[in-house]
């Protein structure tokens, strides 16, 4: 269980960090105006709001976020590495940012974290999923 854990957290922060490294190359408000995929501070805000998050907790997961975000962009810059080898690079990076957040959650909160991976997240796809018909 905590595998599948892991891994949902890494591929949803995975394609929601990839969405930003590849669609942004100059900045990051290049990447607010194309409706790309979430800011740091995006991400920082919906996390607060699920989770209840103190400000300390806040400015620990600002610095998880930043750190996760530039780590990404470096590895999906590097093409020196093969995509495959790029994607696992990136995946061991969420799985370390996964650790570090738990790691300032309560045990509440982690279970809230758990039900928030679980559930879908279109505001992680940008405008992915505008031509899915709801029902």
């Amino acid at each position: 269980m905590s595998r599948i854990r892991l891994l949902l957290t890494g591929t949803i922060l995975m394609f929601a960090l990839t969405t930003v490294a590849q669609q942004t190359t100059t900045s990051n408000n290049a990447h607010d105006s194309m409706g790309g995929g979430p800011t740091v501070e995006k991400q920082l805000t919906l996390l607060t709001e699920k989770l209840d998050l103190t400000a300390d907790q806040q400015a620990k997961t600002k610095n998880i976020l930043q750190q996760l975000d530039e780590t990404t962009q470096k590895i999906m810059q590097d093409e020196s590495m093969s995509r495959d080898e790029r994607m696992g690079n990136v995946r061991t990076c969420h799985h370390q940012a996964d650790k570090e957040l738990r790691a300032i959650l309560s045990d509440d909160q982690k279970k809230r974290l758990d039900q928030f991976e679980q559930e879908p997240h279109p505001e992680f796809h940008g405008n992915a999923n505008s031509a899915t018909p709801q029902s």
